[in-house]
Protein backbone atom coordinates (compact mmCIF):
# COMPACT_ATOMS: atom_id res chain seq x y z
CA UNK A 1 0.00 0.00 0.00
CA UNK A 2 0.81 3.69 -0.54
CA UNK A 3 -0.70 7.23 0.00
CA UNK A 4 -0.72 9.11 -2.72
CA UNK A 5 -0.70 13.26 -1.96
CA UNK A 6 -2.16 15.57 -5.06
CA UNK A 7 -1.65 19.54 -4.25
CA UNK A 8 -4.39 21.97 -6.00
CA UNK A 9 -4.82 25.34 -6.04
CA UNK A 10 -8.15 27.23 -6.98
CA UNK A 11 -9.60 30.61 -8.88
CA UNK A 12 -11.11 31.67 -5.52
CA UNK A 13 -14.69 31.92 -7.70
CA UNK A 14 -14.53 28.56 -8.25
CA UNK A 15 -13.81 26.61 -5.09
CA UNK A 16 -17.48 26.03 -5.00
CA UNK A 17 -17.74 24.73 -7.45
CA UNK A 18 -14.69 22.19 -7.13
CA UNK A 19 -16.55 21.44 -3.92
CA UNK A 20 -19.55 20.72 -5.21
CA UNK A 21 -18.27 18.22 -7.71
CA UNK A 22 -15.89 16.62 -5.33
CA UNK A 23 -18.77 15.81 -2.88
CA UNK A 24 -21.04 13.73 -5.44
CA UNK A 25 -17.44 12.00 -7.01
CA UNK A 26 -15.78 11.14 -3.51
CA UNK A 27 -17.78 8.11 -2.81
CA UNK A 28 -16.87 6.68 -6.15
CA UNK A 29 -13.34 7.85 -5.96
CA UNK A 30 -13.02 5.66 -2.35
CA UNK A 31 -15.02 2.28 -3.87
CA UNK A 32 -12.79 2.41 -6.75
CA UNK A 33 -10.70 -1.29 -7.18
CA UNK A 34 -7.96 -0.91 -4.91
CA UNK A 35 -8.63 2.93 -3.09
CA UNK A 36 -8.63 2.36 0.87
CA UNK A 37 -8.97 5.73 2.14
CA UNK A 38 -9.89 9.13 0.39
CA UNK A 39 -9.29 12.38 2.42
CA UNK A 40 -9.54 16.30 1.08
CA UNK A 41 -8.03 18.79 2.34
CA UNK A 42 -7.94 22.71 2.78
CA UNK A 43 -4.93 24.68 3.62
CA UNK A 44 -5.18 26.96 6.64
CA UNK A 45 -3.40 29.88 5.33
CA UNK A 46 -4.16 29.95 1.92
CA UNK A 47 -7.66 29.07 0.91
CA UNK A 48 -7.80 28.29 -2.28
CA UNK A 49 -4.87 25.18 -2.31
CA UNK A 50 -6.71 22.05 -1.42
CA UNK A 51 -4.90 18.63 -0.80
CA UNK A 52 -6.28 15.02 -1.46
CA UNK A 53 -4.80 12.11 -0.02
CA UNK A 54 -5.86 8.50 -0.38
CA UNK A 55 -4.25 5.22 0.54
CA UNK A 56 -3.71 2.66 -2.95
CA UNK A 57 -3.05 -1.16 -2.82
CA UNK A 58 -0.77 -0.87 -5.23
CA UNK A 59 0.40 1.37 -8.31
CA UNK A 60 -1.30 -0.74 -10.86
CA UNK A 61 -4.47 0.41 -8.77
CA UNK A 62 -3.60 3.97 -9.33
CA UNK A 63 -2.94 3.77 -12.94
CA UNK A 64 -5.87 1.79 -13.56
CA UNK A 65 -7.76 4.54 -11.58
CA UNK A 66 -5.97 7.24 -13.98
CA UNK A 67 -6.91 5.67 -17.00
CA UNK A 68 -10.92 5.64 -16.02
CA UNK A 69 -13.40 7.16 -17.18
CA UNK A 70 -14.39 8.23 -13.76
CA UNK A 71 -10.82 10.00 -13.59
CA UNK A 72 -10.86 11.41 -16.59
CA UNK A 73 -14.83 13.24 -15.97
CA UNK A 74 -13.27 14.17 -12.39
CA UNK A 75 -9.89 15.89 -13.62
CA UNK A 76 -11.66 17.12 -16.50
CA UNK A 77 -14.15 19.30 -14.59
CA UNK A 78 -11.09 20.24 -12.27
CA UNK A 79 -8.04 21.66 -14.29
CA UNK A 80 -10.44 24.04 -15.47
CA UNK A 81 -10.62 25.71 -12.24
CA UNK A 82 -6.64 25.46 -10.95
CA UNK A 83 -4.77 29.05 -11.05
CA UNK A 84 -1.26 27.23 -10.84
CA UNK A 85 -0.07 23.86 -11.87
CA UNK A 86 -1.06 20.55 -9.72
CA UNK A 87 1.65 18.65 -7.87
CA UNK A 88 1.67 14.98 -6.55
CA UNK A 89 3.62 12.76 -5.07
CA UNK A 90 3.55 8.77 -4.23
CA UNK A 91 4.75 7.94 -1.05
CA UNK A 92 5.70 5.01 1.16
CA UNK A 93 4.19 5.47 4.69
CA UNK A 94 6.70 4.28 7.47
CA UNK A 95 4.86 5.77 10.57
CA UNK A 96 1.61 5.95 11.99
CA UNK A 97 0.53 6.96 15.50
CA UNK A 98 -2.63 7.16 16.97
Amino acid sequence: MFVRIVKMSFKPESIPEFLEMFSKKKKLIRNFEGCRFLELYRDKTNDHIFFTYSYWDDEKHLETYRQSELFKGVWAETKIHFNDTPEAWSVDKLVSLE
